[in-house]
């Protein structure tokens, strides 16, 4: 009689039956059981530990209840063993998570895979502490896509954790990959100044989780404005919609001086400017010059297509990995200038 007809199979994937529909995860005692052997056995068996003696016909026994019950080693159990894990840790800032954050989880994860190294992602809020997260997982390191504390990161390294943070401006004395927001506004200006415009826009967002990016991208155009000798920038909150757009539009148009190219926080928000013309019978670059940040796969198709300032995230995670891989073996880490990973992206917007 197979599990499934007795009432109290061992269930699928790491959970079995418990009568009520639920699963639970199969576990060490479980394997012991039905193997006939003690827990230690087990756990001697599985993590292959020298100086214990187990018979071939004993380790047979283990690995055919392993394969049987599907028992996958809990994570936690292997780190609290050995101290550390083949976790990294990749700690997100409680941000909305658009489609270059994704492409990062994904570019990190697979630069990581190939050194036997695990990314696993977990968001920072204020119910989640940092030292919450890398106490319960035990990661080997931790990354960071924004600051941490200096506290935060002092516990980490005390425990032997490697901690790499990237994408704000460095921290004065803290070891972190900068890719900085101030150039990133920058050079939106001087793109905008190259092609001519002098009166400049700033279509800032509203969601107030993106305000340290926001702050620095914007001190990067304020000052651009003030070294080539252009105004202060007309700074307006643009939501994502269409009406939205329209308002920043006729505001920027009006009056004697009118503002001919606006830097956008990001491609979204360019994207509402774009729809925005759009409905009041305007288009880029001709009634109002737009540029965005970010160069997500939509920017392309835009209409017209959109001038951005691309942050190259896969580069940047293909460097956290080679850092972290070097840390883990005591190699000097990579080298790497934050300037070479910001480009612009010239389409027909701007």
């Amino acid at each position: 009689m197979t599990s499934a007809s007795n009432g109290r199979g061992t269930g699928t994937g790491n959970g079995s039956g418990n009568g009520s529909g639920a699963t639970r995860r199969v576990t060490a005692k479980d394997v012991a059981r039905e193997a006939g052997v003690s827990q230690a056995t087990v756990s001697y068996v599985i993590n292959n530990t020298a100086h214990q003696k187990i018979s071939d016909e004993t380790r047979e026994r283990v690995l055919a209840a392993v394969a049987a019950l599907r028992y996958t080693p809990s994570a936690a159990a292997r780190a609290l063993r050995r101290g550390s894990s083949d976790l990294v840790l990749l700690v997100l800032p409680d941000v909305p998570l658009g489609p270059n954050i994704a492409h990062f989880m994904e570019s990190i994860t697979d630069e990581l895979e190939p050194h036997g190294l695990t990314a696993i992602t977990r968001r920072t809020r204020d119910s989640t502490p940092v030292s919450g997260l890398w106490r319960e997982l035990r990661p080997v390191a931790v990354i960071g896509l924004s600051s941490f504390g200096e506290q935060d990161e002092l516990e980490m390294r005390e425990a032997g954790i490697h901690v790499v943070s990237a994408l704000l401006s460095p921290v004065s004395g803290r070891s972190m990959l900068s890719v900085p927001q101030t150039l990133v506004g920058r050079m939106q200006v001087e793109h905008l100044a190259a092609t001519g415009h002098r009166r400049i826009g700033y279509a800032a967002p509203d969601d107030a989780r993106v305000s340290e990016y926001f702050h620095l991208r914007l001190y990067g155009v304020r000052t651009a404005c003030l070294d080539l000798g252009l105004d202060e920038p007309y700074v307006l909150p643009v939501s994502l919609d269409v009406p939205a757009g329209e308002a920043a539009v006729r505001a920027w148009r009006a009056g004697e001086n009118p503002v001919t190219g606006v830097c956008a926080y990001n491609d979204e928000t360019a994207f509402a400017i774009l729809s925005g013309m759009y409905s009041l019978g305007l288009a880029a670059p001709r009634d109002l010059a737009v540029i965005g940040v970010d160069n997500i796969p939509l920017a392309q198709l835009a209409t017209p297509p959109l001038t951005t300032i691309d942050q190259n995230l896969e580069a940047v995670a293909a460097f956290m990995a080679r850092t972290i891989v070097a840390a883990i073996a005591g190699r000097r880490p990579p080298r790497s200038r934050a300037a070479d990973v910001v480009t612009l992206v010239v389409r027909e917007s701007a």
